[in-house]
């Protein structure tokens, strides 16, 4: 349901107001016109509708009196689907205008007040209503939701025909739809909601939410971890960096360490052989690609040694910020959102307790077979590195810092991968950066931020230093 932010009277004018959220998105009415929807993702609208309905039939206290409240006019266009950080996807329940509060010693009209595609047959007779005529209406939408038509369909659109059919016709089966698939279960609880008679409805929404939760279990519980932007920051280390090994670069002069052998390297896909020596100083022989601006900016990488894939991050800045970096406390972070368009946000940091900090945010689309290698290859090396270029000298790589993945992070890269390659994408590559952008700096920065400064007002110098969040 919508939040209200404030209400009141404006003095002057005399007139009330009220001020509510600004919601952005597309209704369900908008989504199943594109087409039916997948039932997992059918499963995680459905709950959060049957929750919101819930609340509104447990009723208000008006007077000191609990009075539940029936909607009236559940439909696809007043279920609003929006971009949620924590949920992903997250419902709102709209139009409660002719929504009638149950109480005692009140009289219901006998005029019909609905709309006539989703109105329960009692409902079209100006009968006394209770919850069961909210539920028919939601069973209406459900198999729409589903199927992408309604469950019946009058001769023509006037209030006679539309309630021969609501009292008469019966849904065609779900298995009677060509390349329709739908649990055997759901589809009972669907025509459940749809029996002609109330009392052979589900009594109450809590009936529903009970038959679909094992549902839920087997084919939604999935869906609904990786479709909201996920992020395990309560439970990631800062770690203070060590001292650079002495394989790294000094000055931006390399010392090897080992002898020099020829080693295949791919880049995206773009095989060459070049003569590089082992160990650290592989990635410090690396060259900026020719088809990579010169500028500040962060992209990754795959590349191979001896037949190993290998993760790394490319990062081009100013020659003395790197040698600042390089012994700074750092840090890295993954968030995944599903909805609108499936997208990862690898957030890499480093952090000085005179120079601040330093973010160097990148990308993935979980539609690009390169970043699903990516994630894949991430899960599996435990592990990447972040190579440095500064402008001056693109054609050699100046340093190199190694950063661990957490174990519950990693855990999560296949799911958010294989989810991404069946779930539809109900927008732009564009809206979810700009969802995870926003998360970033209205939430994660934040919280990384003041962990960053509690643990450099506590900790020595030059000592290793995890910090759970």
């Amino acid at each position: 349901m919508v939040r209200v932010t404030t209400s009141g009277v404006n003095e002057d004018d005399l007139f009330l107001f009220t001020v509510m959220e600004y919601l952005k998105g597309n209704n369900v009415g908008h989504l199943v016109r594109q087409q039916p929807l997948p039932v997992p993702r059918f499963l995680g609208l459905v709950r959060q509708i049957l929750l919101g309905l819930r609340t509104a039939h447990r009723g208000i206290v008006v007077k000191g009196e609990i009075v539940p409240i029936i909607h009236r006019d559940i439909k696809p266009s007043n279920i609003l689907v929006t971009s949620d950080p924590s949920m992903g996807e997250l419902v709102k329940i709209l139009d409660f205008g002719i929504a009638k509060l149950l109480q005692a010693g009140s009289e219901q009209t006998s005029t019909f007040m609905g709309t006539l595609a989703y109105a329960s047959p009692e409902q079209m007779e100006g009968r006394e209503l209770d919850s069961r005529s909210d539920i028919y209406s939601l069973g209406v939408m459900m198999y729409q939701m589903l199927s992408g038509t309604l469950p019946v369909k009058p001769a023509n659109n006037t209030f006679g025909s539309w309630y021969k059919v609501h009292r008469l016709a019966q849904p065609k089966a779900f298995r009677e739809f060509e390349s329709l698939k739908v649990p055997k279960a759901l589809e009972g609880i669907v025509m459940a909601c749809l029996a002609k008679q109330r009392e052979d409805r589900p009594e109450t929404i809590d009936k529903v939410i009970e038959a679909i939760s094992p549902l839920e279990d087997r084919f939604g519980s999935g869906f609904q971890i990786s479709q909201r932007i996920s992020t395990t920051l309560l439970k990631l280390p800062v770690v203070k960096s060590e001292a650079a090994a002495p394989s790294l670069s000094v000055g931006g002069e390399v010392k090897p360490n080992h002898p020099s052998k020829p080693v295949d390297v791919e880049l995206d896909g773009e095989a060459a052989v070049v003569a590089e020596p082992s160990g650290n100083d592989f990635y410090l022989h690396q060259s900026w690609p020719s088809e990579m601006p010169i500028a500040q900016i962060v992209f990754p990488r795959l590349l191979t040694q001896n037949e190993e894939k290998i993760p790394t991050l490319w990062a081009m800045m100013p020659a003395d910020e790197i040698q600042k970096r390089i012994r700074n406390t750092r840090y890295n972070n993954f968030m995944c959102t599903m909805a609108p368009h499936p997208m990862v946000l690898w957030l890499t940091a480093f952090y000085h307790k005179q120079e601040g900090p330093r973010w160097l945010p990148c990308y993935l689309d979980l539609k690009d077979d390169a970043s699903q290698r990516m994630l894949w290859t991430l899960a599996e090396a435990q592990r990447y590195r972040l190579l440095f270029f500064t402008k001056e000298s693109p054609h050699r790589c100046l340093h190199m810092r190694e950063f661990n993945v957490a174990a519950n992070q990693r855990q999560l890269f296949k799911e958010w991968a294989t989810t991404a390659r069946n779930f539809p994408s109900i927008g732009s590559p564009q809206e979810s950066k700009a969802l995870l952008k926003g998360e970033l700096e209205n939430n994660l920065k934040p919280k990384i931020l003041m962990n960053f400064e509690a643990m450099h007002s506590d900790s020595k110098p030059d000592t290793d230093t995890s910090l759970g969040f």
